[in-house]
C-alpha cells in the first residue's frame, strides 16, 4: 500500500499538473470505487463542472479541493496509483495515447478516469480494485472516520519530539504496530515502520510502554529523516506504486530492513530476519535491534 512518501509524491505531482483545471466528465468500469455518495449520478453532480483549487495530503489520503466548497477524496489503498495523461476508451477498456511509462503493464489497470478541460485525464490504475473515492461538501467529507480519526502528521513542523512522545503516552502494543496505527501517527505502513526501526536500532516487537527516552528520540529522528529521503527518491516502487507519469520511485534501492530476509545487515553483517505480526511480515537485525531494557 502506498505510504506517506508515495502519497506525497503523487500530491506534489498533481499540484503541478492539474490545479486550476476543471473536471468535465467521469468514466468508470468499477463504480464500487465510489464509497460516497453511493449513486454514481449523484457523485458526478458533486464534481463535474468544478474547478480544482488545491490539493493536499492527509495521512495516506489525497484531498482534491473543488470550487463551490466540494472535496474529492482518493485513497489509493493496496495497489492503486493516480496517473495524469491521455487515454482512449475502446470496448470499455482505456488505451494509453501517450508512449513511454504509461504503457507499463502496472499502469494499465485503469478503472476510473476524470476528464479535465485541457484534454488531459486523471486516471486511477488499481489492480486489486481496493481504492476508495468519496466526494461531497468539504465539512461533510471531513467528518468521515477516514479523516476525522487520523493521528498526527509526521512531517508537520509543529510535530515536535515532545508531541511525538505524547502520542505514545498510555499506549500499549509492539512499537511496530503502534507506529502503523493511523489514529496515532498518520502515514506509516509496513515498509517504513521496518526502515524507521532499523535506523533507530529499536527492536520492532518491544512493548511501546517500555521504550526509553533515547529510543523514542531515535525513532522520531529516523522517521523524519527516512520520510524526507523517500520523498526525495519519489517513493518506493518495490510493488505497484508509480508516480503520476507512470514511473517508478527509487527508495526500494535503499532498503535497510524491509524485504531483506537472509541478507546481511548494513551495520554489522548479521543476517536480517523476518517475523510475523498481526498477519503481516516485519524485518529486523537481531544484533543491532536486539531487545534490551537499557
Amino acid at each position: 500500500m502506498p505510504e506517506l512518501p508515495e502519497v506525497e509524491t503523487i500530491v506534489r505531482d498533481l499540484k503541478k499538473k492539474i490545479v486550476g483545471r476543471k473536471i468535465i466528465d467521469v468514466w468508470t468500469d468499477w463504480p464500487k470505487t465510489v464509497k460516497f455518495p453511493k449513486k454514481m449520478d449523484k457523485f458526478k453532480r458533486e464534481i463535474i463542472g468544478r474547478k480544482i483549487e488545491k490539493i493536499e495530503r492527509r495521512g495516506k489520503n489525497i484531498l482534491i479541493f473543488l470550487s463551490g466548497g466540494k472535496l474529492l477524496l482518493v485513497h489509493q489503498k493496496l495497489t492503486g496509483h493516480l496517473l495524469v495523461g491521455r487515454w482512449k476508451i475502446e470496448d470499455n477498456i482505456p488505451r494509453p495515447l501517450m508512449k513511454g511509462a504509461l504503457e507499463d503493464k502496472v499502469n494499465n489497470y485503469i478503472h476510473f478516469i476524470f476528464f479535465l478541460d485541457d484534454e488531459n485525464q486523471l486516471a486511477l490504475s488499481d489492480l486489486r480494485k481496493f481504492a476508495k473515492i468519496m466526494a461531497g461538501a468539504e465539512d461533510e467529507i471531513k467528518k468521515f472516520p477516514d479523516l476525522k480519526n487520523l493521528g498526527s502528521e509526521p512531517l508537520d513542523k509543529k510535530f515536535t519530539f515532545e508531541r511525538f512522545k505524547d502520542r505514545f503516552s498510555g499506549k500499549k502494543g509492539k512499537i511496530k504496530q503502534v507506529l502503523m496505527n493511523q489514529k496515532i501517527i498518520a502515514g506509516i505502513g509496513n515498509i517504513y515502520s521496518d526502515e524507521i526501526l532499523w535506523q533507530a536500532g529499536v527492536y520492532p516487537l518491544k512493548e511501546v510502554q517500555k521504550l526509553k527516552e533515547n529510543e523514542l528520540k531515535a525513532i522520531y529522528r529516523s522517521m523524519r529523516d527516512i520520510f524526507k529521503k523517500a520523498i526525495g527518491l519519489r517513493g518506493d516502487s518495490m510493488s505497484d506504486f508509480r508516480d503520476t507519469a507512470g514511473r517508478k520511485g527509487r527508495y526500494q534501492e535503499f532498503h535497510k530492513a524491509y524485504q531483506r530476509t537472509g541478507e546481511p545487515c548494513f551495520r554489522d553483517g548479521t543476517t536480517i530476519k523476518r517475523f510475523k505480526l498481526g498477519g503481516r511480515s516485519g524485518h529486523y537485525c537481531p544484533t543491532c535491534q536486539r531487545l534490551t531494557n537499557n
